[in-house]
């Protein structure tokens, strides 16, 4: 009886869930389909026990869940087959992911699968290879895609600094707002590869563009003057990380002090550094970095479909050094 109750229970969920983003797609989609806008979300744990995020991507459907220390192994994908059904997406184009807290640099690229598809999908003029498959995230963090509009408007003959790129959507939109130099780190020779194929596929790839594969917090503890100085920059950390050169852990929460201050000793006087974290009790220290113009941006940065009751997506600062 306990176990045709529970089911009875998950059944119910998967029809909400499938009704709610239904109804959320259908407020969405021509909508986005006239900004060329392949990728948007349509669910983010906004029903409390229903613990999934769903985001359409161009006719395919990654859906993930939550983890939680009693989750059921057939409950993610009930709601998969529910959603899918709900949109008419056919299941080679439904991808399911376990998302879990704490998320830790390198994750993201650790493969979960061997699929090895690369599919282009539009974000207004530009294009981006995502992979739904492989890894937990597909290759473009959506929610950024106002912030990424930020950069392309200030670009124009400016140097920029890409910090923790990941597959160098800032790049490519600073690339096409006219940037004179960019200059891109990440600590994975996947991510590295992903910034240049996205930057050939918009043909934006050129001289002026430098993809180094290093740590970021070993890359700024190189001496300042190493290189000259940037004009704009995008920090977009993760909440935890360890350097490989030297061990050393780097907690957000604790640590982003010195990391900003690095960054701020790269950038020219008056140049501009976009902060970003995800972390969700995040508090800016302001008292211990070393400029004064610091701005929260995050209600110009969060789209609308990642406008949610529940969290924020993420936080964003606008700081002048």
């Amino acid at each position: 009886m306990e176990t045709d109750s529970l089911q009875e229970k998950y059944d119910l969920q998967a029809q909400m869930l499938a009704n709610r983003v239904k109804k959320r797609f259908k407020h969405l989609h021509k909508r986005f389909a006239r900004k060329n806008l392949d990728i948007f979300r349509l669910y983010d744990w906004d029903i409390p026990e229903i613990r999934a995020v769903v985001d359409w991507y161009a006719g395919h459907l990654v859906i993930g869940e939550y983890s939680r220390k009693q989750s059921t192994p057939n409950w993610l994908p009930l709601m998969g087959r529910s959603v899918a059904q709900a949109l008419s997406v056919p299941e080679d184009k439904l991808h399911l992911k376990i998302r879990r807290a704490g998320i830790k640099e390198g994750t993201r690229y650790r493969r979960i699968s061997h699929v090895n598809q690369k599919i282009p999908m539009a974000e207004g003029e530009l294009r981006f290879l995502i992979n739904p498959t492989d890894y937990v995230d597909t290759g473009l963090f959506s929610d950024h895609r106002n912030t990424r509009q930020m950069i392309r408007e200030r670009a124009l003959g400016k140097s920029f600094l890409n910090l923790y790129c990941y597959t160098g959507s800032f790049t490519c939109y600073a690339a096409k707002g006219g940037a004179a130099r960019t200059v891109s780190v990440d600590r994975s020779e996947t991510a590295i590869q992903w910034v240049r194929e996205n930057m050939e596929l918009n043909g934006l790839w050129g001289s002026e563009h430098t993809l180094i594969q290093q740590d970021t917090l070993d890359f700024l503890s190189r001496h300042p003057a190493a290189e000259p100085g940037f004009d704009l920059a995008v920090v977009d950390p993760p909440s935890y990380s360890t350097t490989r050169v030297t061990g050393k852990h780097f907690d957000i929460a604790k640590d982003h002090p010195g990391m900003l201050n690095g960054v701020f000793e790269r950038m020219k006087p008056g140049g501009t550094v976009f902060f970003s974290t995800n972390h969700q009790s995040f508090e800016m220290k302001t008292g211990e970095l070393s400029v004064t113009g610091i701005t929260e941006i995050t209600s110009k940065t969060i789209p609308e479909d990642y406008i949610s009751k529940r969290k924020q997506i993420h936080r964003a600062w606008e700081i002048t050094v």
